[in-house]
Parts: structure tokens; sequence; C-alpha cells
């Protein structure tokens, strides 16, 4: 595999910023890990991270490297700071920049395939919200989505006023002013309400939250709004909290879920 990371300047935000990607590099002669390289445009998956991190967190916390060297994969890690993947009312526009620009400049600078069937994306508390969103606002763009530990009913966990996080309440502010997302585009339970299509128009999406952590309920929401919405759902829970003991073991699961050629 190779290790990259690329600075590079975002018009969406105005500023220079960063991506860690990993690229496949077919080896013979490499000790302990065997690489599946291609001469071809490359699957990709886009892998987001949570609130208090950044793009060489799955890095830093997993062996992400490792776990998608036999799949021939590529890893595009962005950096969004505490944006929650939207265009923020006061701040940069981080939807902007993950779904249109980043893709573009990626592809600009790397062989990754533009087809639907080659593309992923995924992410842990912060980035699986960001992760479903883009997933279901564009599902013509992915065919897998996952989420781990996802704050993916925003509403109520802005709303019921209880997130342990110090200073979420002002960040959200800051980030969707002060009016209700309920009803909005950045309303992952009514986004996918307003859906249509058949499955076969649908990612898949993958679904996993630890049974100790404080976004739990959040997730059962989600899970029984999914259902209801006739979407091909994978869940899964089990022992665990907001941590990356749990999100190093899911996210190997939901590797091997993908639809790869």
């Amino acid at each position: 595999m190779a290790l990259i990371t690329c600075h590079f300047f975002s018009e969406s935000l105005g500023l220079s910023t960063s991506m860690t990607v990993i690229l496949p590099q077919e080896t013979t002669g490499q000790i302990g890990l065997r690489n599946v390289g291609s001469r071809k445009k490359v699957p990709t998956l886009y892998l987001l991270h949570g609130l208090s991190d950044d793009d060489t967190i799955w890095l830093r916390r997993t062996s992400i490297e490792r776990y998608v060297a036999e799949l021939g994969l590529a890893v595009v890690m962005p950096n969004v700071h505490r944006s929650f993947y939207t265009d923020m009312k006061y701040g940069n526009q981080y939807w902007t920049f993950l779904t249109e620009e980043l893709p573009a400049v990626a592809r600009s600078f790397f062989p990754l395939s533009e087809e639907r069937e080659d593309n992923f994306v995924a992410g842990l508390s912060m980035g699986g919200y960001g992760a479903f969103k883009w997933a279901l606002r564009h599902p013509d763009r992915f065919a897998a989505a996952g989420s781990l530990s996802g704050a993916v009913d925003l509403v109520n966990h802005i709303e019921s006023g209880k997130s342990p996080i110090a200073g979420i309440d002002q960040l959200f502010e800051q980030i969707f002013g002060a009016e209700s997302i309920r009803g909005t585009d950045n309303d992952l339970l009514h986004v996918m309400q307003q859906q249509s299509g058949s499955s076969a128009e649908r990612p898949l999406l993958y679904q996993c939250c630890g049974m100790e952590d404080f976004l739990y309920e959040d997730n059962l929401s989600f899970r029984e709004a999914c259902l209801e919405a006739g979407y091909e759902l994978i869940y899964e829970e089990g022992p665990g909290g907001h941590d990356w003991v749990y999100w190093d073991e899911y996210i190997q699961r939901f590797l091997k879920l993908l639809p790869l050629k």
C-alpha cells in the first residue's frame, strides 16, 4: 500500500486543507502483508472522522491500511474539523467541500473510479452522520454506506439536550443556526422518508452501535425509521461504548460486507 498525506487548496473552503489517502500497490517481496494492486481505476472508500478528530485518526487508532491491503481498495480520509459535514451557518461550506470538491480533486490526483458500484462511504460518530447524509442525499454515488456509532438521529440529539459533549449546543447553533433542523436536508430521518426509487437504486446501509454508547437510543430510532422506509439495512450491536476498541472491530466487519468486484 502507498500512504499519502496530501495538502491542497480548497476553493469551497477558501483555505488550504488536507486529506490522508491509502492507495493499493501490488507487491511481491513485502514481508508480512499481501497487497493487491490494480493498473485500472480503483474502488474507493471515503472514510470520515469524528468530532474531535482529523484526517489522520483512522490510521492512528486502527490498522485500516492493513485491513484494506488485500481488497485493492483506496481510502480517502478528508479533514472537516467540527463541521458535522455541513455548509455551516457561521463558518465554512464543508458539505459542498465533501460532496462536490473533494471527489473531483481526489480523482484528479489519484486513479480513483467514478463508478457508483466502486464507491463507498463510512464514518464514526459525527462521521457516521456525514456518511449516511452523503449516501442518502446522493444514492446514485455509492453502492454502500456505513455508520459506526453515528449521530444518526441528530434532531433528537440536539433537542433532547442530553449530549455529554461540553459546548455542543453552541457548536450546533454555529453549524445549523437557531432554527430546528427537523424536516430539513440535515435531518436524516426526513431525508430517508423523502427518497423514492427501488431498493436497487439505494445504497446498502450498514449500521452498528455499542449498547453502552450514549448514542445507542438514537441509533435504534434510525434503525426503525430505516426499516419502515424499506431500506436494505444491515444492523449490528453488542457490548461497547463510544471508543476505538469498538470502532476498530466494526470497521473490519463493514469492509467484509462491501460488494467489491
